[in-house]
């Protein structure tokens, strides 16, 4: 639904399309009369009710005929069968016209939303293998640094290589960097 379009105007765009579909059969209809008889009475009393599930009738034209009723009863009405549309049969919803072009409008919004999005939050453009390759490059300093310890003694160079890979990195990872070497000495 668009934000101009009310519930009345687009019962009144549908309704050739509901009345054409071959999905709305005899049972469907009676389940959306029952369905607004039972829970709105104050849209569709009990002889109205009876009146559209007249199985002498065609279907079609109960269908018109409900459709033209509820258009005349307002908007609440209008709003409430397609609340029942939706309940008893989502595919039939999906498929009327009003919903597609929301769906169109809503769709174009969206990609729109999507590409400033994407250009907004790329870091970078390298790839998962550079990605891969600076992990691995952590992950041997910090083995180098964990693990070279002799005797003792930590390797001569881990302290001060240390020092120098925490110089692109941001203040509170330097620090941490940092200290860790510091910690080795």
């Amino acid at each position: 639904m668009s934000d101009t379009d009310g519930y009345q105007e687009q019962l009144q765009s549908d309704s050739q399309f509901l009345c054409s579909d071959q999905r709305m059969d005899t049972e469907l209809v009676d389940r959306l009369v029952l369905q607004l008889n039972r829970i709105y009475p104050q849209i569709l009393s009990d002889k109205e009710a009876h009146r559209f599930r007249n199985l002498s009738v065609p279907t079609k034209v109960r269908l018109a005929d409900l459709l033209k009723h509820l258009h005349r009863k307002g908007e609440e009405a209008c709003h409430e069968f397609y609340r029942a549309l939706h309940i008893h049969t989502e595919d039939i919803y999906s498929s009327l016209p009003s919903r597609v072009r929301e769906r169109e409008v809503a769709d174009s919004k969206c990609t729109n939303d999507k590409t400033v999005r994407q250009e907004r939050y790329v870091l970078n453009d390298r790839g998962p293998m550079f990605f891969l390759s600076c992990f691995g490059f952590v992950v041997g300093i910090a083995i180098l640094y964990y693990y070279g310890d002799t005797e003792g003694e930590t390797l001569r160079c881990t302290g001060v290589f240390l020092h120098c890979s925490a110089v692109r990195l941001s203040k509170d990872a330097r620090d941490v960097f940092i200290s860790y070497g510091e910690v080795g000495k």
